[in-house]
């Protein structure tokens, strides 16, 4: 009969900050289509998906990004890894992904929520939405700062991918 030994308490906690990874910003991948697609086929469902969007980064970014840290301290401690760059780098990038978050992706979101609702409002029933410049400006900016948030992320797990194949 073929054994195997247990997972040791690092690899499950690896395991978990791999999740909470995946988890916590998966989503943040979706959202250039969710917009596209509701702002093409019912531009009076964006302000439900600005909701959508801060509700998640608040109940759902935020404590995985926590998760991330709270696991990647106790990898870096066990492993003897505070010393290399990968280590540095995540710590950085957790820094500025969470204070970005907090400071222009969720007051951002919030505040085009409520313009988008006075757009469509402002519409009238039945008629053509048109979103005011306002609005766009507040979208580039999400676009923007989101994509460069996704683009931290995909780079923090290659410099993680690549030390863990070295």
């Amino acid at each position: 009969m073929l054994t195997y030994p247990a997972a040791s308490l690092y690899e499950f906690v690896l395991a978990v900050h791999i999740m909470a990874v995946v988890v916590a910003f998966g989503v943040t991948f979706a959202y250039p289509i969710m917009f596209a697609v509701g702002a093409r086929h019912d531009p009076r469902s964006l302000p439900l998906l600005h909701r959508i969007e801060y509700t998640v980064e608040r109940y759902l970014i935020n404590p995985g990004l926590l998760l991330v840290v709270l696991a990647g301290i106790y990898l870096a401690s066990k492993g003897h890894y505070w010393s290399f760059f990968f280590v540095q780098w995540g710590l950085g990038a957790v820094v500025v992904i969470g204070a970005l978050i907090g400071s222009v992706m969720i007051p951002t979101a919030k505040r085009a929520e409520q313009i988008a609702a006075r757009d469509v409002a402002s519409a009238g029933d039945g008629a053509q939405v048109q979103m005011s410049e306002e609005y766009r400006a507040l979208v580039r900016r999400l676009s923007g700062v989101g994509t460069l948030l996704s683009l931290l992320v995909l780079v923090t797990v290659l410099f993680m991918a690549l030390h863990l194949g070295a």
